[in-house]
């Protein structure tokens, strides 16, 4: 009967630690999904100017050289 108690609390050991992990994990992705959502609200934002950019220039196409700061 020890050997059954010491493998049935080595298994609780165990699914405890794995209890862990998995709720580490997951709010490591629930970190890397709020990481994700905000580069991509931040990524339309940029394709948003860069589309009003270019049909209020005539249909020039957009140039990094606008937006050069006028210290350089």
């Amino acid at each position: 009967m020890n050997d059954l108690e010491a493998r049935v609390t080595e298994l609780e050991i165990q699914t405890a630690l794995q209890e862990d992990l998995i709720a580490s994990l997951n709010d490591t992705i629930a970190k890397m999904q709020q990481t994700l959502d905000l580069q991509q609200g931040q990524l339309r934002l940029l394709y948003q100017r860069m589309q009003e950019k270019n049909s209020g220039d005539g249909g020039e196409p957009y140039s990094l050289l606008d937006e050069i700061p006028p210290h350089y």
